[in-house]
């Protein structure tokens, strides 16, 4: 299934905007057309009604003779004009005339090889409309001279006609220039009023687990994105809310856990110093741990402006003592091989205690019950925790540090101790690597950056 490129609001609403000027256009013009039309004022004006009739219905026989076809404006022309009367002639000295020439025009007849275009009126003055016209105008009979009257009309017919050159000579270029206007102006306007969801959308980028009670802003959102950004708050309040509840539940669980624990280890502790005690004591350890690791998970809020030094050498140290006689009751040796007597780096000393802790105790599950854990601290700000055992398949090296995930399925323990030092690590700008141990089992580095120097 492929998902097709999202489309451009900005863009769409430019282009609707754009289209929508252009029909207000042209319906503002064609009513403006329409109600000249309804009131009379083209055709009480219009002068050439009975010159356009005739023209149009102007033809010639198989002799070249002018006559006038029957159409169905010339009809309405003479139903509507009972005294219609016109002249047609052409250069070649064909003519056509119809009805009785007005006396008052009489006299311009015999001029018509002199005239070209008139207006004729018995009035002084311009009249509007005048009593009659001559002029040269192209038919489909040819170039011809027509004198005739101007009662005539406008025809609605005509006007249509008409529209697609008015569209072409008026509102097309109009439009063109409304549009242009439209794909300048428009983005930078439809750009300001979106702007607002650009900072909403900058700051939902920044919604991160460790950055809990963030909401998106409000200022400036339209009214029409505002109940989706309304409503993406609420749904991070409510996620904050249950996170809140999830925290407490396991640190409440961490901390009932301790309690029986803790009676277990004392009432192991007073049993003869057999084998199985051996292996309670290391099963109770493993709850011990488990306790301590679901405490650590709520321990990872803490931020990084309140860490402070810590010498890797004597937490390595301190873990080493602890857990030295679960080691050696395991079947171990033991190794503490620093490079320095201190090696200082910022954090949380308890958080990378109980990572190294995590390694170690690792390494005594799945080091085989035999052979040497070696802790060493070096410079710049290394721990390394190796072992003798099988080491871990490079094709798992990525997926043991995945919560509750098991190299083996009958692996004690829930999965979380190297999740755990994972996220430890990266909270202190650090990462934690596995690699081929030196004697064949895994080498589990931890890198911290430097400590600054002052």
């Amino acid at each position: 299934m492929s998902l097709s490129r999202p489309r451009s609001l900005k863009w769409s609403l430019v282009l609707r905007i754009a289209v929508l000027q252009c029909v207000m256009l042209t319906l503002i013009i064609a009513g403006i057309i329409g109600a000249m039309l309804a009131t009379g004022i083209i055709p009480n004006d219009y002068e050439d009604g009975t010159m356009d009739v005739l023209a149009d219905a102007l033809a010639r026989d198989a002799k070249g003779t002018l006559v006038l076809k029957d159409t169905s404006d010339l009809a309405k022309l003479r139903s509507s004009v009972p005294d219609l009367w016109f002249i047609i002639r052409d250069k070649q000295g064909h003519r056509l005339q119809e009805g009785a020439v007005p006396t008052a025009y009489q006299p311009f007849v015999g001029l018509l090889d002199n005239i070209s275009d008139a207006r004729i009126d018995p009035s002084i003055g311009e009249a509007s409309p005048p009593g009659g016209k001559v002029r040269w105008t192209d038919t489909a009979a040819g170039n011809v001279q027509i004198m005739c009257g101007t009662k005539g009309e406008l025809s609605l017919l005509r006007v249509l006609g008409q529209a697609p050159n008015l569209f072409l000579a008026g509102i097309l270029p109009l439009a063109g220039l409304m549009a242009l206007a439209t794909l300048f102006v428009t983005p930078w306007v439809v750009r300001g009023a979106l702007s607002s969801l650009g900072r909403a959308a900058t700051a939902a980028g920044q919604i991160d687990i460790d950055k809990r009670g963030v909401q998106l802003p409000l200022e400036g959102v339209p009214k029409e994105v505002m109940l989706l950004v309304t409503a993406v708050n609420a749904a991070l309040a409510r996620l904050d809310a249950g996170y809140e509840r999830h925290k407490r539940f396991l640190t409440d669980a961490a901390h009932e856990l301790r309690t029986p624990v803790a009676i277990l280890n004392t009432r192991l502790a007073s049993l003869p110093a057999t084998p199985e005690r051996a292996r309670l004591l290391q099963d109770a350890a493993r709850l011990s741990t488990l306790a301590d690791q679901l405490l650590d998970l709520q321990r990872l809020d803490r931020q990084a402006e309140h860490f402070r030094p810590v010498d890797l050498v004597a937490v390595a140290r301190n873990v080493m003592v602890d857990l030295a006689p679960m080691a050696f009751a395991a079947g171990y040796e033991m190794s503490f091989e620093p490079t320095k007597d201190k090696l200082a780096v910022r954090g949380d000393r308890t958080a990378i205690e109980r990572a190294v802790t995590n390694l170690v105790q690792n390494a005594i599950d799945h080091g085989g019950n035999a052979g040497l854990i070696t802790v060493s601290v070096r410079s710049p700000a290394v721990i390394e925790v190796l072992d003798e055992g099988g080491g871990v398949p490079a094709a798992e090296r990525e997926r043991i540090f995945e919560p509750f995930y098991r190299l083996r399925p009958q692996d004690h323990g829930a999965g979380l101790g190297l999740n755990l030092v994972r996220d430890l690590m990266l909270r202190h700008g650090g990462k934690v690597e596995v690699l081929d141990g030196k004697a064949g089992g895994a080498c589990f580095r931890m890198i911290f950056p430097p400590a600054p120097r002052d």
